[in-house]
C-alpha cells in the first residue's frame, strides 16, 4: 500500500480543494479591504488579525463541506478507486463544490455591495425567497455573462486541479485504512470542535466593525445566522429582574393623561385625552421602501432627487429627528404597528404565534375604520400577509401562487395584471399600488367606511427599475434613480388624491421603514438610521417642524394625541408632543439592542454585553466613556420588557 502524501495520493484532489478554498477566501478577505479602504484599520496587528481569524473560520467551514467527500474517500473500497463509478463521483462532487464555492464568493461581492456586512440573517431570508430574490438577482445583473464568468473560473481551476496531477494521483493511488479513518477521525473531530464551540461573533474581536466582519466567513456565519435567527432575551443578554424592568417603563410611560388598566407584568393602559376628540379622519398610511434622511434636501442632499418631500416638509407635521428601530422592512413593519422597540432576533412579523397581537388595527377597529394592507408583491414574502391578516388588516396584493403557505386568516384580494403598468422583481411600482388603493377607497367612501389604509411600496429597491420616461434618470441605472421616482409617484399620489371627495377628510402619513444603508465602522452606526417622517393634511395651524429625537414607535401615539382620541394602549411609543415627552430613539440589528439619548448611546449585546458611547452627530462616530449604571438598567428595562411580553402572548 501507498503512503499518504499531502501533496500526493488518494487524498490529492481533496488537499487541493481545500487549499484552493484557502487562498481564495483570503483573496476575497483582501478585495473586502481594498473595498472598504477608508475605513478599515490598516494597523499591522490589525491586518495580521484580520487575517488569521478569517483563515480560522475558514477552515471550520471547509471542513464543512469537506466531511461528505472524505466519508466517500473513507467507504469505498480499494479496487473500485480509479472506476468509473469513483471517476463520476468524485469529479462530479469535487466540480459541483467549486461551481457553487465560487458562485458563493460572487454572491458575498454583491451582498457586501448592498449591506456592508458578510452573510447574515438576511441572506438565510433570501434563501427561503427564491422567486424575489432570483427575479431581482435577474434583473440587476446580466445573469448568462454571470453564470457564464462563474462557469469559466470554475473550469479554470478544475484544470489548475488537472495540471498539478490532482485527479490522476486521487484515481491511481489506494489509502491504507488506518489512514482513511485517521482523516475521516480527524475531520468529523473538526467538525464538532467547529460546531460545539465556536460561533461567527466571536469573529468580532474589533471596535471596527469592517475589521470584524472581514474577519469573519461568508459561509459559516450564513449557517450561524439560520441556527440563531430567534434569540431569547433572558439567554444572550443582560438582564435585571422583571419587577424592576417593568417599574421603570411603566415609569417612562406614565403621564396625566395616561391611566395603567392592569397591573403586574403589563403596560397596558387607557389614554384620555383632555379636549373632544375631532370628526374621525381616513387615514392613509405609506411605508416607503429603504429611504433615508439622507436623501432629502432638507437634511443636506444636493442632488435635487426628492422635490416633492421637500416641499411636504414646509406643509406638514414632519418630524425633523426620527430614527428607524431596525435595518429591514418587517422591523420598519413591526415598529409603525406593534409601536414595540425591536427584540432580539428576527422581527415580530416573522415570528410564529404572531397573530392576534394588539396593533395600531385595534385602535382603528374599535372606531369602527376599515383596515387593509396594500402591497405590490406577493404578500408571502416576509410573512406579511399572515401578520397583518392575522392581525384585523384585508389584504391587497399580488399574489403570484406561493408555494408557501400564508395561513391568512383575512379576506385576501389579488392585484389583477389590467391594474399593472409596470413590475420587477419586488413589485409593482408605486403609481400602481397608489393607484389600487385610491380605487379601494373611493369604494370605502361610496360605502361610507372611515378607513385606514396601510401601503408599502417597492420601488426604491434593486433593481431599481420604475417606468420610463417618468423623471430625467434612466430607469435600472441607479438608487438615486429610483428614489426621485418614489417622490415622484408620491407626488401623483397626492395629485389624483386631491381630486377625491374624501381629501379634506383624509390625513396622509409618510414614513420611511428603514434607510438604505445601514452599515459602518462603529458596531452601530446612527446617522443610518435617521429617517423622514411626515403627517399631510391636518388642518394648517398644526403644521410645524418636530425637532425632538423620537423613534418610529412615536408616529402613531402621536398622530392619536392630535386627533384627541381617547383609546386602549400597549404601545410603547410616546405623544412626542406631549411636553413631558423625554427625547430618545430605539435602534437596533438582529443583535445589537440600542438606547440612544441626544448624543448618549448604550448598546446591549448578546453573550451578555454592554457598550456606553458619546455619539458625534457632525461626524457620525461612537466615542466611548464611562458607563452609566443607570442609563443601562434603563436599556435593558426597555427591551427586556419587550420581549417578555411577546414570549409570554402578553401583547394583546
Amino acid at each position: 500500500m501507498s503512503k499518504l502524501s499531502l501533496k500526493t495520493g488518494r487524498y490529492a484532489l481533496p488537499v487541493h480543494f481545500i487549499i484552493w478554498f484557502l487562498i481564495l477566501s483570503q483573496v476575497l478577505r483582501i478585495i473586502f479591504f481594498i473595498w472598504q479602504y477608508d475605513e478599515v484599520s490598516w494597523n499591522i496587528i490589525d491586518i495580521l488579525r484580520t487575517l488569521l481569524t478569517g483563515l480560522f473560520f475558514d477552515a471550520g467551514t471547509i471542513v464543512f463541506i469537506s466531511l461528505p467527500g472524505l466519508i466517500y474517500y473513507t467507504l469505498i473500497p480499494d479496487k473500485w478507486i480509479g472506476s468509473i463509478l469513483d471517476k463520476i463521483m468524485v469529479i462530479l462532487f469535487t466540480s459541483l463544490n467549486v461551481f457553487i464555492l465560487v458562485f458563493t464568493f460572487f454572491a458575498e461581492l454583491t451582498f457586501w455591495d448592498e449591506f456592508k456586512t458578510r452573510f447574515n440573517f438576511i441572506a438565510v431570508d433570501y434563501l427561503i425567497y427564491t422567486h424575489e430574490v432570483l427575479a431581482n438577482i435577474q434583473q440587476s445583473y446580466p445573469l448568462p455573462v454571470l453564470i457564464s464568468g462563474v462557469l469559466i473560473i470554475s473550469l479554470f481551476f478544475l484544470f489548475i486541479f488537472h495540471k498539478r496531477d490532482a485527479f490522476s494521483q486521487t484515481f491511481n493511488s489506494p489509502a491504507d485504512l488506518r489512514i482513511k479513518f485517521a482523516v475521516l477521525g480527524i475531520c468529523v473531530s473538526l467538525a464538532l470542535f467547529f460546531g460545539s464551540f465556536i460561533f461567527s461573533y466571536q469573529a468580532e474581536w474589533s471596535s471596527n466593525r469592517y475589521n470584524s466582519e472581514i474577519s469573519k466567513s461568508g459561509i459559516y456565519s450564513f449557517f450561524a445566522a439560520f441556527r440563531n435567527n430567534q434569540m431569547k432575551y433572558p439567554d444572550f443578554y443582560t438582564s435585571i429582574d422583571n419587577d424592576t424592568a417593568f417599574r421603570i417603563v411603566k415609569n417612562k410611560l406614565k403621564d396625566p393623561s395616561t391611566t395603567f388598566t392592569t397591573t403586574g407584568y403589563s403596560i397596558h393602559r387607557s389614554i384620555k385625552d383632555s379636549q373632544s376628540a375631532l370628526d374621525r379622519k381616513n387615514v392613509v398610511f405609506i411605508l416607503i421602501e429603504s429611504f433615508s434622511g439622507s436623501f432629502l434636501k432638507e437634511f443636506g442632499n444636493k442632488e435635487n432627487i426628492t422635490p416633492f418631500m421637500d416641499s411636504l416638509a414646509q406643509k406638514s407635521i414632519f418630524f425633523n429627528d426620527m430614527y428607524a428601530t431596525g435595518t429591514r422592512t418587517v422591523r420598519g413593519m413591526e415598529a409603525v404597528t406593534l409601536c414595540i422597540p425591536p427584540t432580539p432576533g428576527q422581527s415580530i412579523v416573522k415570528r410564529p404565534e404572531n397573530q392576534n397581537l394588539y396593533t395600531v388595527s385595534n385602535v382603528f377597529k374599535s372606531k369602527a375604520y376599515d383596515s387593509n394592507f396594500f402591497y405590490g408583491g406577493d404578500g408571502y414574502f416576509d410573512n406579511m400577509n399572515s401578520y397583518f391578516g392575522g392581525n384585523g388588516f384585508t389584504i391587497y396584493d399580488r399574489g403570484r401562487g406561493s408555494v408557501l403557505s400564508d395561513k391568512i386568516k383575512t379576506v385576501r384580494h389579488n392585484i389583477e395584471d389590467k391594474e399593472v403598468t409596470f413590475e420587477n422583481a419586488w413589485g409593482i411600482c408605486d403609481e400602481d399600488i397608489f393607484n389600487k388603493m385610491l380605487t379601494v377607497a373611493d369604494k370605502q367612501f361610496k360605502e361610507g367606511k372611515p378607513f385606514f389604509n396601510f401601503v408599502m411600496t417597492t420601488s426604491n429597491h434593486r433593481p431599481f427599475t420604475y417606468p420610463s420616461g417618468k423623471i430625467d434618470i434612466p430607469s435600472g441605472t441607479s438608487r438615486e434613480g429610483a428614489v426621485k421616482y418614489t417622490d415622484y409617484a408620491l407626488k401623483q399620489l397626492f395629485k389624483k388624491a386631491r381630486t377625491k371627495p374624501w381629501f379634506k377628510n383624509t390625513v396622509f402619513v409618510v414614513i420611511a421603514d428603514h434607510c438604505a444603508s445601514s452599515a459602518g465602522k462603529d458596531e452601530i452606526d446612527v446617522a443610518n438610521y435617521h429617517i423622514p417622517a411626515f403627517i399631510v393634511n391636518m388642518p394648517s395651524q398644526y403644521n410645524q417642524k418636530i425637532t425632538k429625537q423620537c423613534s418610529q414607535i412615536d408616529l402613531w401615539p402621536t398622530l392619536f394625541s392630535l386627533f384627541q382620541w381617547h383609546y386602549e394602549s400597549g404601545f410603547f411609543g410616546k405623544d412626542v408632543l406631549d411636553a413631558e415627552f423625554e427625547q430618545r430613539a430605539f435602534l437596533g440589528t438582529y443583535r445589537k439592542l440600542v438606547l440612544m439619548k441626544k448624543e448618549k448611546v448604550m448598546i446591549l449585546s448578546d453573550q451578555k454585553k454592554q457598550a456606553f458611547y458619546n455619539w458625534n452627530k457632525a461626524d457620525n462616530s461612537l466615542t466611548p466613556v464611562p458607563m452609566d449604571k443607570s442609563f443601562l438598567e434603563e436599556t435593558i428595562a426597555w427591551y427586556q420588557t419587550a420581549d417578555y411580553l411577546f414570549t409570554h402572548k402578553l401583547l394583546k
